[in-house]
């Protein structure tokens, strides 16, 4: 499983920052960037409800 992020709709809220900040941060120029796009074992359901957060919908989790 993979997250992916369509940065064209992320408007950097930074509210998956706030649910998995070991997972997503923003750089210096408040830009969303995935630390680790690979999801942990045993954080699946965590990190789909950080995808579901997401305002813009930015967010998605790849199955494959």
């Amino acid at each position: 499983m993979r997250i992916k992020a369509d940065f064209d709709l992320c408007e950097s809220n930074a509210i998956c920052v706030g649910m998995a900040p070991d997972i997503f941060d923003l750089d210096d120029d408040d830009y969303l960037v995935i630390l680790k796009d690979e999801v942990p074992e045993g954080r699946e359901e965590e990190l789909r409800q950080v995808v579901a957060n997401c305002p813009k919908s930015a967010l998605s989790i790849d199955e494959d």
